[in-house]
């Protein structure tokens, strides 16, 4: 990793944070990119010379552009980027607000697109490598994560075409899937009685949260591998390869789950209340709202 420059979305805390202090402690430099300025100014204060950063919506062209620009401006080049920017809402598709789930689509899906459509150019110049960062939610459906379920693995095709379309250019694409980890969006989760009681009933292996620290090593040691797979926990890589026979199985066991999670997500939150994945989905949240209302007093002006 010596000398390795990685671009990271959603590096303000979490998975994308604890990627760049890896990619710094293995000599690399960083480029953070996401919402949440004074986070990531603190992680890149943390990380010392070693790590520059820069405000944008992963959803915003421009802003994209501009954050990306000047990230590989002040690196010298770009030979990786770390797709991770993600937000975690939930509740039953039927009773979901439509904004919420929309917004998580356009964040872990078409923030993924954007993020690596305009980092390729930078890649492709250096044949270097591209990690798109998804979830066990890719492999395993579950109730009242449809939106993150969609989004995951709308991902994970995207990153499987783009292996296949880089493959002549150089570039080579992983797909990255993680299960529980000790971060925010997980932590906000616990505190709602409908997540514990559905993460209670999962086997014993499915059950645990890995520390983010996990995570941040097999990202680090998959850039440096140009690793298809980036999987954690490691039990993970017998889902994937089981995914058809196992998916039936799996449904016809959360099926009799989904009931009773919709009766706890109504009694806990009603009708209209959202789960939301921590203080990085609330800035998700509000970033687009506001691009919303932009929109809106433009059109008006006009």
């Amino acid at each position: 990793m010596a000398g390795r420059r990685v671009l990271i979305t959603g590096a303000a805390r979490g998975i994308g944070a604890e990627t760049a202090r890896q990619v710094v402690r293995a000599g690399g430099r960083v480029g953070l990119v996401g919402l949440e300025p004074q986070e990531l100014e603190r992680v890149a204060t943390e990380l010392g010379p070693s790590a520059v950063w820069a405000e944008a919506d992963v959803t915003d062209w421009d802003q994209l552009e501009a954050a990306v620009g000047g990230v590989v401006g002040e690196l010298g080049g770009l030979d990786a980027v770390v797709a991770n920017a993600g937000i975690g809402a939930g509740g039953p598709i039927h009773l979901m607000d439509r904004d919420m789930f929309e917004r998580v689509l356009e964040v872990n899906l078409i923030g993924v697109w954007r993020t690596v459509r305009v980092c390729l150019p930078h890649v492709m110049a250096t044949r270097g490598y591209v990690l798109i960062i998804t979830s066990l939610a890719a492999i395993s459906a579950a109730p009242l994560m449809g939106a993150y379920c969609t989004s995951k693995r709308g991902a994970e095709a995207f990153g499987d075409v783009l292996r296949i379309e880089m493959a002549p250019h150089g570039v080579d694409v992983g797909v990255a899937y993680f299960s529980w980890l000790d971060t925010d969006m997980v932590r906000a989760a616990a505190q709602q009685r409908t997540f514990n009681e559905l993460r209670d009933k999962l086997p014993a292996p499915m059950r645990r949260t890995s520390p983010v620290s996990a995570a941040g090593v097999a990202i680090v040691d998959g850039i440096a591998t140009r690793a298809r797979y980036v999987m954690v926990p490691g039990w993970i890589r017998m889902l994937k390869w089981t995914r058809g026979v196992g998916t039936r199985a799996r449904e016809v066991l959360t099926r009799r789950q989904a009931a009773r999670a919709e009766e706890l997500f109504v009694a806990d939150l009603g009708e209209d209340g959202q789960m939301m994945g921590g203080p990085g989905a609330q800035a998700a949240w509000d970033a687009g709202r506001a691009r919303e209302r932009a929109k809106a007093g433009a059109g008006s002006e006009a």
